[in-house]
């Protein structure tokens, strides 16, 4: 029998980190305003916030990538980061989308709320696309672009890895 201290702390951190960043999506303020300097910072933070998940999440995969194949304790804490890293992915574009649809009316079809953009982008980050909600508008058909890539990418990699490393470390040594 072992120890699991450490990886139920790492887990709870993990689960902790995952709930703050939902609640910071669904408080962070992006209603739309009618100065055109705020919504410029706006459109620039989101930007800047994108690529740095992006490359968070790009790290936490290349990391994994060139991991050893034991699971030892920096590999576990690797892996619980991977998944926070993905959630903040998954939520980021969600978030742009939601500005996108906020600050450009009829960019997105059927996009009113931020729960229809996490819908939305999840939809898309998982490949299904139901097709209910969808970029209609060319500047939201290059934010989905990029989500697109970023799960054929990234995305499906990383969640590759997270599948792979949990089911070695269940069956153990071989």
């Amino acid at each position: 029998m072992t120890d699991d201290g450490p990886y139920r702390r790492e887990r709870l951190r993990a689960l902790g980190a995952c709930v703050l960043l939902v609640l910071a999506y669904f408080l962070v303020p992006v209603e739309p305003d009618p100065n055109g300097a705020r919504l410029v910072l706006r459109s620039v933070a989101t930007l800047v916030l994108v690529v740095a998940v992006v490359l968070l999440v790009t790290g936490q995969v290349r990391r994994q990538l060139t991991a050893s194949a034991a699971a030892g304790t920096a590999e576990i804490r690797s892996l619980i980061r991977l998944v926070v890293a993905l959630v903040a992915g998954l939520l980021t574009f969600a978030l742009a989308d939601h500005v996108v649809a906020n600050t450009r009316p009829g960019q997105f079809t059927d996009m009113e709320t931020r729960v229809d953009a996490l819908y939305f982008s999840l939809a898309t980050l998982t490949t299904i696309g139901y097709g209910d909600v969808h970029a209609q508008g060319q500047i939201a058909r290059v934010v989905v672009s990029v989500q697109m890539v970023f799960s054929i990418g990234v995305i499906a990699t990383g969640a590759s890895i997270v599948v792979r490393q949990l089911t070695d470390r269940q069956r153990g040594p071989r």
